[in-house]
């Protein structure tokens, strides 16, 4: 069977993103909070946050959400892939590398990408070792750092 790769734009597809993520964040031990309507407004609206992709063969076998991103640093548009997810029973035969691959396709032609980032976690230590097989390499001079709702809308509310 050859594996299809589908851009979430129908219902359909949404929920069978919503599926795939939540299988990820079970995966990861995450707390799922994007149900349908966040994925809905993030991914179908006026201005896109963010793009799915589905990997379909039979079923759904992968699944990535990504969006674009802009570097001073790199002097080019890239991607950034918040998500990647790759049903157990196909780990290893390459699903991930592919999906990885026709987004980076994806978003060369949607908005110029040149480059890839993503966020590893750190008791993940396979998918970080699949990644640094792609050649993804670790930031040593970058924490991430995040703004979580009360603090961002306090901010917001700065602005006006």
């Amino acid at each position: 069977m050859v594996t299809e790769f589908r851009a979430v734009t129908t219902e359909a597809d949404l929920g069978l993103l919503d599926r795939a993520l939540r299988s990820l964040s079970h995966d990861l031990g995450d707390q799922h909070m994007a149900g349908l309507d966040a994925l809905r407004a993030g991914l179908m609206g006026d201005t896109p946050a963010a793009y799915g992709l589905l990997a379909v063969e039979g079923g759904v076998i992968g699944a990535a959400l990504y969006s674009p991103v802009f570097s001073t640093a790199q002097g080019a548009p890239g991607v950034y892939v918040s998500d990647l997810w790759v049903d157990a029973a196909t780990r290893g035969q390459g699903t991930g590398r592919h999906l990885l691959a026709e987004v980076a396709h994806r978003a060369g032609v949607q908005w110029g990408a040149t480059w890839m980032t993503l966020a590893v976690y750190g008791h993940s230590t396979a998918s970080r070792r699949f990644y640094e097989r792609l050649g993804f390499a670790p930031q040593d001079r970058v924490t991430k750092m995040r703004l979580p709702l009360a603090g961002f809308e306090r901010l917001k509310g700065e602005g006006r």
